[in-house]
């Protein structure tokens, strides 16, 4: 048996909410001594590059949270054109929906509906379209931005397990995606609609969004949630954060020619073009 895969089995039995939020609270701490020591360490592991960020003095955060999820200056990442990344990682992988199933890893496909917490209606938008999975390592920087301007029609709030969702994991536990708690959030866009699903995962304590605060955990239900007044988002502006890291699944209705040079596990930066959508290829919703 392989190193990973006896990673991802020794999860199954895990309390995985129980072990997030011990790290939660650990994340949040204000002791001063223990906080930096925890943020000096995490950026000696995994060579955090603070000369990006808004405030590279990391003994000035309050708690551990407030520097992973820390800002980035101004012109640390430009916008391209096109469809842009959403977060800083690892392009794990992309291409079109087919039969309404997404690629995972190699050997591995999950269902839209299953993902988009059962909705196989909001999950026929994307018969034909595209997507995009973008695994954010905990080196990143954790702010998710918008790859497209659009206006939030719904958030979706999926209960489920946390497993990690790193490289091991992705390879050896089927329906990842789709089995971990998640944020959909539905958004109407010039090229129709688009869903950008925040995945949770082991020892994420959470996820944030821009219009709603801290979301999860809220229960073991489907919680649909729709807004009084329209909530819109411009192309590159911030949309949500992870208390520490997971992965960004995007879904498109139309067709996205990706850039050539892009490969699956291909490093990517927030901002940077994955591609764009050819005119001829826009479907007409109705």
């Amino acid at each position: 048996m392989s190193l990973s895969k006896f990673f991802a089995l020794i999860q199954y039995p895990l309390p995985h909410h129980l072990l997030s939020r011990l790290v939660g609270y650990l994340a949040e701490t204000r002791i001063a001594w223990l906080k930096n020591a925890l943020i000096r360490a995490f950026i000696k592991a995994f060579e955090v590059d603070m000369r990006e960020a808004a405030e590279p003095d990391p003994t000035a955060y309050a708690t551990f949270n407030d520097f992973f999820t820390r800002e980035l200056k101004p012109d640390a990442r430009p916008l391209g054109e096109g469809l842009l990344c959403p977060a800083d990682g690892n392009l794990s992988q992309f291409g079109p929906v087919e039969a309404d199933k997404l690629l995972q890893a190699k050997g591995h496909r999950f269902s839209m509906v299953d993902l988009l917490g059962g909705d196989a209606e909001a999950a026929r938008r994307y018969s034909g379209g595209s997507y995009a999975n973008v695994y954010l390592s905990p080196k990143d920087y954790h702010r998710v931005h918008m790859p497209l301007a659009g206006t939030l029609t719904e958030m979706v709030y999926v209960p489920g397990r946390l497993f990690s969702v790193n490289s091991a994991t992705t390879d050896h536990v089927p329906n990842l995606f789709a089995r971990n708690e998640r944020l959909v959030c539905h958004f109407d866009t010039e090229y129709g609609p688009m869903a950008v699903v925040l995945v949770g995962a082991m020892i994420v304590a959470a996820i944030e969004t821009v219009w709603a605060g801290q979301i999860t955990p809220l229960s073991g239900q489907v919680q649909r949630i729709r807004f009084d007044q329209p909530i819109r988002l411009e192309r590159g502006e911030e949309m949500g954060r992870f208390k520490l890291g997971s992965t960004v699944v995007m879904a498109f209705a139309g067709k996205v020619d990706y850039d050539s040079h892009l490969a699956p596990k291909t490093k990517v930066s927030m901002g940077q073009s994955l591609g764009g959508f050819p005119q001829s290829n826009t479907p007409d919703f109705v």
